[in-house]
């Protein structure tokens, strides 16, 4: 299958980073290079393109979307890797500093597109959702037919934010004690079968956030954004941004706290006659309020419908 991706907020990103000829722009989530496009026409002739992704088929993707002919131009670095090893990569590319991050989280349009893939709740495939399959071992099938019915509930709770954790996963381990649960269409039946038909009428796809919580499960994704988003302020230049695209209040929140850290001064108790924390803002935040897609663009790419983007810059 061709992969396909609609960059999300693509002006938006543009306008806060604002690269340029000899800025050095790293997109941390390459995707299909939708963005990571714009910034390589930007940044030419004299800056540099990163575009770091941990799926094979995007890097592929990315590859030929990016190229001149058949030559990766000289200002673009493709590197493999997850954005928890960023400072590794930036290292091992030689690159001295950075003046533009952005992440695009979540899973990618193709990621869905691709049933065999098994994150999507509307096609029958194995339960995969492993973002690098030829690296990770740890599948959503393993955890349904492994985790205890406590840890079922915790995951869907704390990474789904349902309402309905601990009821399907008591209907999960219930499934799973008469036959194997392999499938995302199994799933999806003991979902729809553990919610009760008036909640299903209710808020999208009954088995929308039980397939959001196995795959940041299976990804390990909120463990290690937060660390990246560390990782990254500090390869920033002075005036360099970070914009970061969150689909879903669980990402968000990290990153909203994550900025609020990096930019809050002493964090003494009052009345200390001197500070002895020694913290100082590193970031001044841009989007006090998060950057939504338009109307229009939602209309054109209704998957853009819960994105939100957060910008801050470094001090």
């Amino acid at each position: 299958m061709e992969y396909r991706h609609t960059p999300v907020l693509l002006a938006e990103v543009t306008q806060q980073l604002s690269p340029h000829s000899g800025s050095i722009i790293v997109d941390c989530t390459l995707g299909g290079a939708g963005h990571a496009k714009r910034f390589q026409d930007l940044v030419a002739p004299d800056g540099l393109l990163v575009g770091i992704d941990q799926d094979d088929a995007a890097l592929d993707a990315a590859a030929i979307t990016l190229r001149l002919g058949q030559q990766m131009p000289e200002n673009t670095i493709l590197l493999k890797g997850n954005f928890s090893e960023l400072d590794s990569l930036l290292a091992q590319a030689n690159i001295p500093y950075v003046d533009g991050f952005l992440f695009d989280l979540g899973v990618s349009s193709p990621q869905l597109d691709v049933p065999e893939r098994g994150f999507s709740y509307r096609e029958d495939a194995p339960l995969d959702m492993r973002m690098d399959p030829g690296h990770q071992t740890l599948t959503a099938a393993e955890i349904i037919a492994a985790y205890s019915e406590a840890d079922l509930a915790r995951i869907l709770r704390d990474f789904g934010e349902e309402r309905w954790a601990t009821r399907i996963a008591a209907f999960i381990v219930a499934a799973r004690a008469h036959r194997p649960v392999e499938t995302t269409a199994q799933l999806v039946d003991i979902i729809k079968s553990a919610i009760p038909a008036a909640a299903r009428r209710e808020g999208g796809h009954p088995a929308k956030r039980t397939f959001q919580a196995l795959r940041i499960e299976v990804n390990g994704e909120l463990e290690v954004l937060k660390v990246a988003l560390q990782a990254a302020v500090r390869w920033l230049a002075p005036k360099g941004r970070i914009a970061v695209i969150s689909y879903h209040s669980l990402e968000d929140r990290i990153v909203k706290n994550t900025f609020s850290d990096l930019a809050s001064g002493c964090v003494c108790p009052p009345g200390l006659p001197v500070c002895t924390c020694g913290h100082v803002p590193v970031v001044r935040i841009l989007t006090r309020k998060a950057i939504v897609p338009t109307p229009e663009e939602i209309e054109m790419n209704p998957r853009a419908r819960s994105a939100k983007l957060r910008v801050a810059e470094k001090l």
